[in-house]
């Protein structure tokens, strides 16, 4: 059942999908149009440094409200989606990773913070991934029956990998990437799950079909001061989102024609624009976008990510299903 909204609430979303587009046309029109980037030694723009991603915007748009029905409302309102930053914290390292107490969950009080948007899915217009009926009813039968199996739970819960690109997608936590350039490559270190992600940028063709993995095989160039990133070559284990932060998207299964497009855009010295276009035909209905800003923040340290969910809380989810099964047997 569909439930409409109080005038008040579609106010207040309106006002949200309005901000969004006012700021990214005057971020557009601003400064930063004309700013150029600094070059590595090898002629790469430099993006080199530390990212961030802590983003209290919701993955996908609400689907009770006709929000593209009121789009055109936008002119109408002022605004900026530039990241702020919160009040600064005291400087000790013990009190720099304290969540911060406010609207923005976890993370360093003082790390920059992009503002509250529609949602992160950006094409189709509605905000919403335009899932098959066969592959949510699969990530809702794995949802729902999470302790029968180990397999019902996604790769992040077993501490395999968030994926790609999955693993950029704001996690509320953990969400620092170290980005390294070296002549021919770029290599992007992950704070969550402590990936390596190394993306060649030296022409190379992606390896033979019969090589998969989890995260697949990413092939990278510049287009001025754009990196884009064609991934292939995945296998059928993964999902395209891992944890709750993505909501709806979590767990959502995937095959091995899933192909994803990224572009990393150096837009000024602390922004980089980041923008992901996924394709697989056997579970989306057509492709679908992401995009959201990362923030440079030089204070910010990336720390070990010790997963102990794969080592206790997996353990201890399919334990407590096979005492449900017991007292179920036994009439309990």
């Amino acid at each position: 059942m569909r439930h409409r909204l109080p005038g008040s609430a579609i106010f207040v979303a309106v006002a949200a999908i309005l901000v969004t587009t006012a700021g990214v046309a005057r971020a557009q029109s601003g400064d930063d149009a004309a700013w150029e980037p600094p070059r590595t030694a090898d002629g790469q723009p430099d993006i080199s440094g530390v990212w961030t991603n802590f983003d209290p915007t919701p993955f996908e748009a609400p689907d009770d409200i006709d929000l593209d029905r009121l789009a055109p409302l936008a002119a109408w309102f002022p605004g900026s989606n530039r990241p702020q930053r919160a009040p600064a914290m005291p400087a000790s390292e013990a009190d720099r990773r304290r969540p911060p107490q406010g609207p923005w969950g976890d993370g360093p009080g003082s790390a920059p913070r992009n503002e509250r948007r529609r949602s992160m899915v950006v094409d189709p217009p509605n905000g919403r991934i335009p899932v098959r009926d066969h592959a949510r009813a699969t990530r809702d039968y794995n949802l729902i029956h999470l302790t029968d199996s180990y397999m019902n739970h996604t790769p992040w819960e077993r501490c395999i990998t968030r994926g790609v690109p999955g693993g950029i997608f704001p996690p509320g936590y953990g969400a620092g990437y170290r980005i390294l350039q070296t002549p021919g490559y770029v290599v992007i270190l992950y704070e969550m799950i402590h990936e390596a992600r190394i993306i060649p940028i030296d022409g190379r063709p992606l390896p033979s079909g019969k090589i998969r993995s989890w995260n697949g095989a990413s092939r990278g160039r510049w287009e001025g001061n754009t990196l884009v990133v064609e991934v292939g070559n995945y296998n059928s284990k993964g999902a395209i989102a891992t944890n709750i932060a993505t909501r709806g998207a979590r767990g959502l299964p995937r095959t091995e024609d899933l192909r994803v497009v990224e572009r990393f855009t150096i837009a000024g010295p602390d922004t980089l624009e980041y923008e992901v276009t996924i394709e697989d035909p056997a579970i989306y209905t057509d492709t679908w976008k992401v995009a959201m800003p990362l923030n440079r923040d030089s204070t910010y340290t990336l720390f070990e990510y010790a997963c102990h969910e794969g080592n206790y809380g997996l353990a201890n989810s399919l334990s407590a299903g096979r005492a449900e099964d017991r007292e179920a047997a036994e009439g309990r």
